[in-house]
């Protein structure tokens, strides 16, 4: 390699790499017609070397997708013979099981070529508001889920395979959105080819392998340093994820073995696959593994195959999270998202600093909403929402994050020009977080109404793909849960497990879970808990029964003898419900 590949060059070069990935990232932004990626950001940019390794990611990649496809195209790029790969090739695929776990996610991935040899491949998952089929949990298969794609060509040597895409159009309720969605992938893999084969040029590099090499080998060793810190053993938790009416709930067991400078997952004991769209795939499973285990060992180095390597995952097939074909899949999220969370809950007790309590946004919220406006014209939007994050040894958990998926909540401005229905309010709700010495994140309610006057659709579906409806976010280390999800339709809960038929005049509240706390509250700093009070966040009655605190109202802060003497009574030993101090209460 000689003085090339010297620590500054390297560098520069990985840095290079990622800002190929974020301009290619940037330019969907800019062509995108659906607003779930060109505003929610439901999409992931790569690129591999000729091997289908990961090099680089978007730095805005989600890590459901970003994951799956470090595993799934490394296969895909092996589907065929090297030599069959031609300058101009596009391939394309929505297959769940090949890429990232659900029939809406669809791949498009190129070849790139310099100096006339395969060089490396870029590819992009987007997360299509549209793909036909049911659109709800309660789904019984893959074939209800929508149209299923094999992995085929797109574009044979630059020229267009059109009946691929009249297959799709006829196939999904908004077709002009849609081909415009596959076009916008198609331009992004395009700029990223052309700033690699730019980049190679530049710095005259026949192949992308050295540089691979070195960059994933620093990235490897890096990981494995941080993992061989932490004491061998194994470590286990379980969770209880919440399924639909009348079915049991859903059972996650993981066994994480710390051996030197590895780790092994191992799921065995999870619930076998179920009739309805939460199940997993591997690959979405392993995504979401990886995911916890990054963000406690590496978190500031970027993603690759070389941080991938020392994590490795066992989950038995046929299990709900290594589900067997054809299982729906759509809602593969409710269940998936829970992982990341399940292995903090593993790995709290030797590192208690790098994890989080539970968060609302785990499973982040998916609303899909379709039919028909007063003329005819079809719509179909889908809006990702997130709840309270999970406090955690450092710091108050943030509001309304959907984590640990990565996206942004969808404008209300935005959502209104999609559909024909109206927000009414959309605002964080008080008391969510859960109390702690840290307070966990707060939820939101989002509270919309279908129009009855010249606007108003003719029926408008809407399918729920959420949870904590039932189970709140847990908190951790003495902190309280964070308050449960709610879904309710003029007043009445509704059923967020399957598809609501909302009609002309219907109010609907959807409220996001809160994060939980991190500690005891007892130990919260008392003038953080009247600023809380004071922005909202907490109510007077929250502060003084959850947290000890007792606020003056004339002079508008901390009574501080009061809540001296409320938190010693309601420390462990002592009465558990003492009198209330005299002027406790704020106005």
């Amino acid at each position: 390699m000689g003085d090339r590949f010297d620590p500054v060059t390297i560098e520069i070069l990985w840095r290079r790499l990622i800002s190929i990935v974020d301009e290619a990232d940037g330019s969907v932004a800019r062509t995108a017609f659906s607003s779930l990626l060109r505003d929610a950001h439901d999409y992931t940019c790569m690129f591999t070397d000729q091997y289908g390794r990961e090099l680089a990611q978007g730095t805005f990649a989600t890590p459901g997708q970003s994951g799956a496809m470090a595993l799934g195209i490394k296969k895909l790029a092996a589907a065929f013979p090297k030599e069959s790969y031609r300058p101009g090739d596009v391939f394309i695929t929505n297959d769940p099981w090949a890429l990232a776990g659900h029939l809406n996610d669809i791949c498009v991935m190129s070849p790139v070529f310099h100096r006339d040899r395969l060089v490396a491949f870029t590819a992009c998952v987007f997360h299509h508001s549209d793909i036909g089929g049911r659109v709800s949990s309660d789904n019984h298969d893959v074939f209800e889920d929508g149209l299923f794609i094999p992995f085929v060509k797109l574009y044979d040597r630059g020229v267009l395979n059109e009946a691929v895409l009249e297959m799709i159009r006829w196939n999904v309720r908004t077709p002009y959105e849609v081909i415009g969605d596959i076009r916008s992938q198609i331009a992004a893999n395009h700029i990223c080819s052309e700033k690699i084969r730019r980049l190679m040029e530049e710095n005259d590099l026949d192949t992308l392998d050295e540089l691979a090499e070195e960059i994933l080998g620093r990235t490897e060793r890096s990981m494995r340093e941080a993992i061989a810190a932490v004491p061998d053993g194994l470590y286990r938790a379980e969770g209880i994820v919440e399924q639909v009416e009348g079915k049991d709930d859903v059972v996650i067991k993981a066994a994480v073995r710390v051996q030197g400078n590895s780790i092994e997952v191992d799921l065995d004991g999870s619930s076998p696959q179920v009739e309805w769209g939460g199940n997993v795939v591997y690959n979405f499973s392993y995504a979401y593994v990886f995911m916890a285990m990054k963000s406690m060992f590496d978190p500031d180095i970027p993603n690759n195959d070389g941080c991938a390597a020392p994590v490795t995952l066992k989950a038995p097939e046929g299990s709900v999270v290594n589900c067997r074909f054809p299982a729906a899949v759509a809602a593969r999220m409710q269940i998936g998202h829970f992982l990341t969370e399940i292995i903090y809950r593993a790995m709290a007790e030797v590192l208690p600093h790098r994890t989080l309590a539970g968060s609302g946004g785990t499973p982040a919220s998916m609303n899909v909403f379709y039919g028909r406006r007063n003329d005819g014209r079809p719509f179909h939007s889908v809006i990702i929402g997130g709840g309270g994050m999970g406090a955690s040894s450092r710091s108050d958990g943030e509001y309304v994050y959907i984590f640990p998926a990565n996206g942004a909540n969808t404008p209300v401005e935005i959502f209104e020009s999609d559909t024909p229905l109206l927000i009414e309010k959309r605002e964080l709700s008080t008391d969510s977080g859960g109390p702690g010495k840290f307070k966990g994140g707060l939820g939101r309610r989002l509270v919309f109404r279908v129009p009855e006057d010249s606007r108003a659709p003719s029926a408008v579906k809407l399918g729920i793909q959420a949870g904590r409806y039932r189970y709140p976010p847990e908190g951790l280390f003495g902190g309280l849960a964070g308050a449960k999800a709610k879904f309710l339709v003029n007043g009445k809960p509704g059923n967020p497990y399957g598809l609501t038929r909302l009609h002309p005049g219907d109010e609907v509240i959807l409220d996001a879970a809160g994060g939980g706390g991190y500690g005891p509250p007892l130990e919260r700093d008392a003038e953080s808990v009247a600023a809380d009070v004071l922005d909202g966040y907490v109510s007077p009655e929250r502060a003084r029964e959850a947290y000890g605190v007792v606020l003056d109202a004339s002079a508008g802060g901390v009574d501080v003898e009061a809540t001296r003497a409320l938190r010693d009574g309601l420390r462990p030993g002592n009465p558990p419900n003492p009198p209330l101090p005299k002027g406790g209460d704020r106005a």
